[in-house]
C-alpha cells in the first residue's frame, strides 16, 4: 500500500508544476512525508516508464544538468483515479474510527 501511496504523492507533487528530484523531495517533506533519494528515483523511473511522467533536461549554472519532471495527460488521469480510491479508503477507515459507529460482534463461535 505504501508504494501506491508514494506514487500518488509524487504525481501530486508534480501535478501543478514541473519539478526536479530535489524539489520533489522538498515538496514531500513539506507535507511531512520523509522520502529519501534511494526511494524516489525508482518511483520516478516507474512513473516515466508507465508514461505517467515525462522529463526534460535543463542546464544548471551551479552544477550538472537537471532533469525536470512533468505529469503527462495519462498521469493526470491516473492521479485522478488514485485520488478517488484514496478518498474511498479514507472514508472507509474514518468510519471505523467514528464515535458514531457501533461494531457488532461477528464471532461465529458465540452461540
Amino acid at each position: 500500500m505504501r508504494k501506491g501511496v508514494l506514487e500518488m504523492c509524487v504525481l501530486a507533487a508534480v501535478s501543478s508544476r514541473e519539478a526536479y528530484a530535489s524539489d520533489i523531495l522538498v515538496r514531500l517533506k513539506q507535507s511531512h512525508l520523509i522520502v529519501v533519494e534511494g526511494t524516489l528515483y525508482p518511483i520516478l523511473t516507474r512513473l516515466k516508464n508507465d508514461e505517467f511522467l515525462s522529463y526534460r533536461w535543463e542546464e544548471s549554472t551551479s552544477g550538472p544538468p537537471r532533469k525536470y519532471y512533468t505529469i503527462t495527460p495519462r498521469g493526470a488521469q491516473f492521479l485522478a483515479e488514485l485520488r478517488v480510491g484514496w478518498d474511498e479508503l479514507n472514508t472507509a477507515v474514518g468510519r471505523l474510527f467514528s464515535k458514531d459507529t457501533t461494531i457488532e460482534s461477528t464471532n461465529t463461535f458465540e452461540k
